[in-house]
Parts: C-alpha cells; structure tokens; sequence
C-alpha cells in the first residue's frame, strides 16, 4: 500500500488538516519535548489520557505533525476505534506502515524485526476498548526497536512502567473560571474554538462585547470539551446565541445534580459530554435521530450508497437519506471523510450514543445483518466483476471499505451461519489477496474451512484463494496441502473452469520451489478455455503467467514471450490490470534477456504503474528488480542502485524477499555484483543510501519517469 507523505521527503501517513486547531500550546510545548527522539530511553510511551470528546486525537495529531522532521522513518497513524474483536492491534500497525508484509510469522515479530533498526513514530487512536492488546504490543515492541516511540491516546493510561501520562483537559472558557479543573491550554481557548466552529455555521458571527458572555457561559456549562462546544455551535444555524444558552441551561443538569442523580457511570466530564450528545440528539427530527443510531454499525466510514442501503427502511426511505445526512453534517454529528469528501465518518462518542441509542431500539441485529448484507454483496460484485475494466474501481472500493468488510466478515463468522461465512469468506477473502491484505485473508478463511463447510462453488473459491495467499505469504508446504484440496473440490464440482484455475495454485507451488519441470507438465495441461469475467477468469489468466514465467526461468524466451503476450493481449482487451502488470513484468525480463534494453525499460516502468495503481506491492518490487537489471545494462549503474534501494525497502515490508524463490534471489543478486563493478563500492553506496531515503510514493514516482536525459 502506498504511504502518504507527512512533508517532502518524509514518509508517514499523517491525514491532513481538515479544520483549524485552536489552542492546546502549552500540552503542545511539552509534548513537543517528550516526542524528542534525542531524549534516548526517556518518554519512548507518551499517553494523552482524557475524557471522551476532549480533543486527544486533535491534540496527537498536531504533536505528531510537529514531530514528524525528527524521525527519518516516518510518523504512522493507527486509527483503533474501526477495532471490533480483540487480537487486531497488530494487524492495524501492519496496515498503517504499510507492510504488504507476506510472511506467516506472528504479527508481532514481523513488526519487531521491521521496527528494529528504525526511527519512527507511531501514534495509537483510541486505545481503550483493546487496552491488553495495546500494553502487550507495546512492552513487545519497546524493547526489540530502541529508535521507536509511541504516542497513545485513551481514556485510560496503557499501565506500562515507563509510561509518561499527559492529561488532557478540557479547555479554559479564561474568564476566571476553570471548567475542566485544571484548564487545558491557554486562556480564552474554548470560547476561541466556539467562536470559530459559530462562524462556521453562521456567516459574520463575531465574538464581541455582546456575544462573549453568552459564548463564556455555553462553554461553562459544556465543561470545555471541545466536541460538546462545536456539536453546540454548529447549532447556531437555527438558534441565536441567547436560544443556544437557555436551552442548554434548561437540558444540562449542573454537577450536583448529575452526582445525586447517579446519571450515567464513569468520569464527570464524560458524563457532561453524554448529556451533550443526548441534548444535540434531543434537537433532531425523530427521522435525523433514527438515522444517526442506524450509521452507528459502519466502521471507518461509509458513503451515501451504503447509508441508503444499509439504513433505509420504516419512517426512514432510501430517498430521504441524502438530505439527512447533510442536516447531520450541518449539525456537525457526521462529519466528511478527511481524505475522501465522498464519505462520511463519526467520531467515536457519537457513534457510541448512537449504537446505544440503535440497542434500546431493538435495532441493532436487524442493522447488523442489513450491514452484512451490504458488503457481503459488495464483495460478491466485486468477485463477478474483478477480469475486467472496473477492476482498479473495484480495488479502490476494497481498500476504502476495509474496515467494513472485516466487520461484516466478524458478523458473518459470529452469526454462526456456515453458508454464510463460507460465501462471504470466499469473496472477501478473494479481493483481500489481490489487493494486499494476506493477513486478514488467512484470518477469515482459516475460520471458515475449519468448520468443514460443504461442497460446492463457495469452498472451490475460497480454497483457491487460501492456496493462492500462502503463495504469496511463501508458505509453500501450505500452499501444496491447499492446492491438493481446492484441486479435489473443483473436480467434484465438476466446473472445467475451476480445475483450470486450480492449476495455478498447483504449479506456482512447484515453480516457487525451483521444480520447473514438474510445474510445466501442470500448467501446460491447463486447457486455455475462454476466459471469464469474474474470479475463475482471474485465476485462468494467472496459470498462464506461471506458465509464462515457467518457461521463462527454463531459458525458453520465446515459449515465455508466446504466453505473456497472449495474457497482454486479453488484459487490453477486458481493461483488466492486474494480469497484464505481471504479463507486462514478464515481458521486460525477456526484453532484457534478448538485449533489447529500451523495450525491456519501457515495459518494466509500465508494470511498476500498473502494480502500483492495484496496490500489488510484491508486482512492484520484483519489477522493480527487473527495471534495475535493465538501467544497470544501459550503463546507468547509480540509477540501478538507487532502483535496487527503493525495490529492498518494498522487499522488506513484504518480509518474504524474493518470495524465497532460487532463481528470484539469483536475479536480484547478480544485479548488485553488476552494479557494484559499474560503479564501485563508494559511489554503489552512495546511490543506494539516496533510494533508501525515498518515500514508497517518490520511489515509484522515479522508477516510471523518463530518465534517458538522467
């Protein structure tokens, strides 16, 4: 997956700014010094623990941004609140840093050993509803990568022993009263945020004489949460300031009250920002209330189709759905995704009111379901349509709606319905392996086949695809054991297509393992069918680019070039991209074999584009190995090193190198001898040390440029 840029040169995944950020500067100053990687040994945890609703998540984010000039290896984001099941914080640090990673080591030792000679910041969101699994991957990670820190936030601390605490405080209204106890930042830094969400909402609002001491006294009775002040401000489109005020006096109990009433459990600031909520809740329509409880079971976002579909229904039709949820966005309870304006998110106290909210309903199974439905449908499509032109679409859909996939996939394994699981196990596990989440694929489809589903379609695909990520994962003995079982269902089945694809996962097992031979007899007896437009296409075209890189590595270029023009050919012709990426690679390492470097070049940076449009990490760096033994050749040997730099980085976070194949690290290795007698040792190192310091986006963004004026 490629990173995101926090600043020129610097890699990290850092969302942007999406509003202002109002105060915070003292917090800032010292977390500013606690984030100092000089400060060795000393603050390697920083935990902002506060209330929900505060402003950690804000508060981390702009430390990080200030931070992120210090640590040459990035400052990565993980957002926890998507988190459903416990046992998953790894596999989100995986993702945030963009570890295609394809090995089958437990989670937390890829992490260690990837982690071990970086300097690097990351950033734990919401930590406390998966805290164990939070302290136990810290006091693992801690120790094994000395340049790493972690800066947390929760509503609890972590309880590691070296753990430093921030506290997180509201902010202070700076007329002489404190709301939140000690007064977060600096004078006057909630009535500034109130004032600048109120212009927001109303055009020329202005904090004056005569609007400050109303302003003053809505902040005192939200206690200074910043979420509380900007839920009430947005209110300010239908209400006057003076409305605004009375009507929170009139909802808001004072903390007195709140302690001899027992309302709610827990902090009294979080009590605070509960009523907050529930006094913004109580000023909806009814129908604004019912679909703000339904949107509570999305996780990491949802767009307008999905809201339509999943939430419609009773007083509440597909066609109203639209303009709701733009009164919600105007009220500031659904807020527009940071980085796509096309979807829309809640923040997790907002989503928590509302899937209490969906439970005392009655609800929430029937919204779980519909949500399953959902994205068990959108997988599906996805399946039928993947060997054509909306391909990329598709892959970018898979990426966007990877939180909601894994909880439909939870709800699906949890509703303990095997036909179900398997069927949906089946088609996201499929799109999981084709667009870089391996782990999340083995996790689900393990699930499922142990349950010893029954025959048919659904276990064929979702055999296939186990076989096929244990490929990539290098896991040959599992690859081999579930390429004997996809191969036996698909003949009971008695689908030709299938025993065709099932060929793939046979032979690209034995072509791995270096037995040529042995794979060619398999894949050359694949009968060429015509080829499909869903999943069993894909895997048709996949045993011809084995076949193709079979006889590639057996020295028969033209046998080679025959079948990957064939698999070019009928990418072209569906809009495919996938296939032909590899069909694309295949070509340059022929091109190269029979010297024609300019071909072997432009086919080379055209499957690196390609790989990297599909987010096929392991296609981009064993291209890039290809595009570095085609520079070398032309005599441009610090281009090569700086390629073969960019290509290890990749390498490494596969955590498969070469995907362990003999002939793969043969290649790689005489390129570097190549390189090496070019250029030499001092110069070699040099270039190589520039294409370690590229970010994944300015590598790729190198690799396909023009550099015959270089």
């Amino acid at each position: 997956m490629p990173e995101n840029t926090t600043t020129e040169g610097q890699s990290g995944n850092l969302p942007p700014e999406t509003r202002s950020f109002v105060g915070r500067r003292r917090e800032l100053a010292r977390l500013d010094t606690l984030l100092d990687p000089a400060r060795a040994g000393q603050g390697r945890l920083v935990t902002l623990v506060g209330t929900g609703g505060v402003g950690k998540t804000r508060l981390a984010l702009n430390a990080a941004r200030r931070a992120s000039h210090r640590y040459p290896d990035g400052v990565w984001f993980v957002e926890l609140s998507p988190l459903r099941a416990q046992g998953l914080v790894g596999f989100a640090v995986v993702e945030a840093l963009r570890l295609a990673d394809q090995s089958t080591s437990p989670v937390t030792e890829v992490l260690a050993d990837w982690l071990a000679d970086k300097e690097a910041l990351i950033v734990l969101d919401s930590c406390e509803h998966v805290l164990p699994d939070c302290a136990d991957l810290v006091r693992a990670l801690l120790p094994a990568a000395p340049g790493v820190r972690f800066l947390a936030t929760s509503r609890e601390h972590l309880g590691h022993p070296s753990e430093l605490r921030v506290e997180t405080d509201p902010l202070s209204v700076g007329d002489g009263e404190d709301p939140g106890g000690r007064g977060g930042g600096q004078p006057g830094d909630a009535l500034d945020l109130f004032a600048q969400r109120a212009a927001e909402a109303r055009a020329g609002f202005v904090l004056d004489e005569d609007s400050a001491g109303p302003a003053a006294a809505v902040c005192r009775r939200l206690d200074g949460i910043p979420l509380a002040i900007e839920l009430a401000a947005a209110r300010l489109g239908e209400l006057s300031l003076g409305e605004l005020d009375e009507r929170l006096g009139e909802r808001l109990p004072s903390p007195l009250d709140l302690l001899a009433a027992g309302l709610d459990e827990g902090p009294l600031r979080h009590r605070t920002l509960r009523t907050a909520i529930g006094w913004s809740h109580e000023l909806c329509a009814p129908v604004e209330r019912l679909l703000w409880a339904r949107l509570s079971v999305f996780t990491g976002g949802f767009d307008l189709a999905a809201a339509e579909d999943v939430c419609s229904g009773g007083p509440l039709p597909a066609g109203r759905i639209a303009a709701l949820l733009e009164r919600l966005v105007e009220q500031s309870i659904v807020l527009r995704h940071r980085t796509d304006e096309r979807r829309f998110q809640l923040l997790d106290s907002v989503r928590d009111f509302g899937g209490d909210w969906l439970r005392a309903l009655g609800e929430e199974r029937t919204l779980r379901l519909r949500h399953l439905d959902h994205y068990r449908s959108l997988a599906h499509g996805g399946c039928t349509e993947w060997n054509t032109g909306r391909q990329p679409a598709w892959c970018e859909r898979v990426i966007a709606e990877h939180d909601n996939l894994r909880t439909a996939m939870d709800c699906a394994l949890s509703e303990r319905d095997g036909p179900t699981a398997l069927r949906t196990a089946a088609d996201v596990g499929f799109l999981w392996r084709h667009c870089g989440y391996l782990r999340d694929a083995q996790h689900c489809l393990d699930q499922v086949l142990t349950a010893d589903p029954a025959p048919g379609p659904d276990l064929v695909r979702a055999l296939w695809a186990r076989a096929a990520v244990a490929l990539l994962q290098g896991d040959l003995d599992s690859a081999e054991r579930w390429a004997a079982v996809c191969t036996a269902a698909a003949v009971e089945q008695g689908d030709a297509v299938a025993v065709v694809g099932a060929a793939y996962v046979t032979g690209g097992h034995l072509l791995l393992r270096g037995r040529l031979g042995e794979a060619l007899v398999v894949l050359a007896a694949a009968e060429p069918l015509p080829v499909r437009d869903d999943w069993l296409g894909s895997a048709q075209l996949q045993v011809r680019l084995a076949l193709s890189l079979t006889h590639l590595l057996r020295g028969d270029l033209a046998g080679a070039r025959a079948v990957a023009d064939e698999v070019r050919a009928e990418s072209v012709r569906r809009g495919e991209r996938w296939a032909g990426a590899f069909a694309d690679c295949f070509l340059a390492q022929i091109d190269l074999a029979e010297g024609d470097l300019t071909a072997a070049t432009r086919n080379a940076r055209t499957a690196v584009a390609a790989h990297s449009l599909l987010n096929s990490t392991l296609g981009v760096a064993h291209t890039l190995d290809i595009l570095a033994s085609a520079v070398v050749a032309t005599g441009d040997g610090r281009r090569a090193a700086r390629l073969l730099a960019i290509g290890q980085r990749i390498w490494e976070r596969l955590g498969n190198a070469q995907m362990q194949s003999p002939d793969l690290i043969s290649a790689r290795r005489s390129c570097e001898d190549l390189v090496h007698e070019k250029i030499g040792t001092e110069a070699y190192t040099r270039a190589y040390a520039e294409g370690l310091a590229m970010s994944y986006e300015r590598g790729i963004a190198y690799a396909v440029e023009d550099f015959h004026d270089t």
